[in-house]
């Protein structure tokens, strides 16, 4: 089932998610209504607080990035195959240099804007039989993973953003979450419409 994404101004986005046990109640159908709500608005992630449930639970598959013909021939193999369920991550490290890239969210659209994140990752997680891994990323499967996690820590990329910046943007954002913005998928803004 496809879920309506939460609009920037949203509380839940702004919380600090929380662990989720094995026995969380119907989490495999979470999980597939979160992909099928991922792959709806064309996204490469999406996360659990992102349709209004504050649980550490994110999905990703970075194989759209594949087609990018800029990128070495192992980091397309690494992102044709890029596709995983994160549920209780923990980040271990991040490392190496900072690098920029035009990032973008579904629950603040149509607004791009040149994040700065640390080229490697390390962490910790369960998959969606609770199965623990530890994995480390390079380029930009770590920084998809960097985005998403930080929506189960109440982090926007717009938080990066100069004060500058988002003064340039403040329109837009209360736009956004006014729900004055045409969207292509379904999405629910904190402030109602006016009826007309």
């Amino acid at each position: 089932m496809i879920l309506p994404i939460v609009a920037y101004g949203t509380p839940v986005l702004k919380n600090r998610a929380t662990e989720i046990p094995p026995d969380y109640p119907n989490l495999s159908t979470l999980i597939e209504n979160l992909w099928e709500t991922m792959y709806s608005a064309s996204g490469v992630g999406l996360a659990a607080p992102q349709v209004g449930i504050s649980i550490r639970l994110f999905v990703v598959d970075a194989s759209p990035f594949a087609e990018d013909e800029t990128l070495s021939e192992e980091e397309i193999v690494q992102l044709r195959s890029f596709k995983k369920v994160f549920i209780n991550p923990v980040l271990l490290s991040e490392e190496g240099e900072t690098w920029p890239f035009n990032e973008g969210c579904l629950s603040i659209p149509e607004v791009r804007e040149d994040v700065h994140r640390k080229e490697k990752v390390t962490l910790e997680y369960q998959d969606e039989l609770f199965n623990k891994h530890k994995l480390t990323l390079m380029g930009l499967a770590a920084r998809v993973v960097q985005h998403e996690y930080d929506h189960i820590e109440g982090i926007l990329f717009t938080d990066y953003l100069s004060p500058l910046k988002k003064r340039l943007l403040k329109n837009r954002l209360n736009a956004i979450s006014k729900g004055t913005i045409a969207v292509e998928y379904p999405m629910k803004f904190p402030i109602a419409k006016k009826r007309k």
